[in-house]
């Protein structure tokens, strides 16, 4: 009964190998049939990691911390209040500064008012300056007569024609003559001085005036701006949201002290995290910008999958930009398999519905079939900003011009 038994079992093993063998023969053909159709199109890591900006809010003036009104995990909108600050010292410097403005405004219109007595008293001055001249001409006349009739009458005494009296009276007449046109001649030269200095004076008045209004006179500038500084600091005491974003890391307490710089808390914008995924080196070779990425996150599984496309590879390994550095030009070198950065940009539609978190760990799986894209990202227009610090100036601009134009009008 063995004799019979032992060709038996012989065969069942001899099939069940060769359907073994066919079986890995034919899973490695349909493994190598995938890799040849899809899996050299296609390069994954599960070493990717969630990333997004940090956004460190601080303080830009000095004071004390009077109210702190978002703490950790608190979801705020750019423009939001986070902190005020107490603004005593801001208010009585604001108010400092509008006095300023006003005082500056009243003594540069008394300068346009001056320039108008100037004027006036310069044209008093030519006036004086006519008449002076005016009276040397008569005086000039008159004198060349006197001096005339003195000499006929001179000549008339020397032949017994005049009386001594009458020679005496004319010399007295040509005498005074001679006087008054001294006197004339004198207070023209005073006349014409007076409007020399009358002119100087115009002169100075007019350049501290000329072609400029009295709002755009540099005294008027100047106060205005040091106005504009004060209200800045006192609105920066109240510490607004620069991103809408989740709070985290607060490290502000009500009553510190804080000064410009230092760091009270983050807002970490969660609507535009990334993801960056450490490709190995030989993995690099069919990675482009823009292929599409498709992602799943551990904390949802397989239940949430996200799409996103390569938005760039980082200039640098890992290792290239870490704090210490590996130093390879020694004896005990072994070679490590170098990884790179590869930034991934996600949809927002996406991150709305399935939202994530900094730090979350990723698997990426990139499609290389396409080729088209550039191996370095190409220049594009910055993305990030804030508008808020732009609102600020808008109203700090506003508010000087009310006060100036209240001034200007003397109200």
């Amino acid at each position: 009964m063995s004799t019979t038994q032992t060709p038996i079992n012989a065969g069942k093993r001899k099939k069940v190998i060769a359907i073994f063998l066919s079986a890995v023969v034919l899973g490695g053909l349909g493994f190598a049939a995938y890799e040849y159709a899809f899996g050299r199109f296609s390069e994954e890591t599960d070493n990717a990691y969630v990333a997004g900006d940090l956004v460190v809010v601080s303080s830009q003036v000095t004071g004390n911390v009077k109210r702190v009104l978002a703490d950790d995990n608190q979801v705020v909108t750019a423009g939001q209040a986070l902190i005020e600050l107490d603004n005593t010292d801001t208010q009585v410097a604001l108010a400092q500064a509008e006095a300023q403005l006003a005082d500056t405004v009243r003594a540069v219109k008394s300068l346009y008012d001056q320039v108008n007595i100037n004027k006036a008293g310069a044209q008093s001055r030519q006036a004086d300056i006519a008449k002076a001249t005016e009276d040397v001409n008569r005086l000039t006349a008159e004198n060349t007569r006197a001096q005339s009739d003195l000499n006929r009458r001179e000549a008339a005494f020397k032949l017994g024609a005049v009386s001594a009296e009458e020679l005496e009276h004319a010399r007295s007449t040509a005498t005074q003559m001679a006087a008054q046109l001294s006197a004339a001649k004198a207070a023209l030269l005073q006349a014409q001085a007076g409007l020399t200095q009358a002119q100087a004076t115009l002169d100075a008045s007019l350049n501290q005036t000329r072609d400029v209004k009295v709002s755009s006179h540099p005294r008027v500038l100047q106060a205005a701006a040091q106005l504009r500084a004060a209200f800045v600091n006192d609105q920066r005491t109240r510490i607004e949201a620069p991103v809408s974003g989740q709070v985290a890391k607060r490290s502000v307490q009500p009553g510190a002290r804080v000064a410009p710089g230092t760091p009270l808390l983050t807002v970490i914008p969660l609507d535009a995290v990334w993801v960056d995924a450490n490709f190995k080196e030989s993995q690099l070779r069919r990675i482009r910008v823009g292929q599409p990425v498709t992602l799943e996150a551990d904390v949802y599984g397989s239940a949430v999958t996200y799409h996103g496309k390569v938005a760039g590879l980082s200039a640098g390994t890992g290792s290239a930009f870490s704090l210490l550095p590996a130093q390879n030009a020694t004896g005990n070198w072994i070679k490590i398999v170098q990884r790179v950065p590869v930034r991934i940009a996600l949809d927002a539609e996406e991150l709305k519905k399935a939202p994530l978190r900094v730090g979350l760990s990723m698997r990426a799986e990139v499609d290389t079939h396409s080729q088209d894209g550039a191996l370095v990202a190409g220049e594009q227009t910055a993305a990030r900003q804030t508008t808020v610090f732009d609102e600020l100036g808008k109203k700090a601009d506003a508010y000087v011009q009310a006060h100036l134009n209240r001034e200007l009008k003397g109200s």
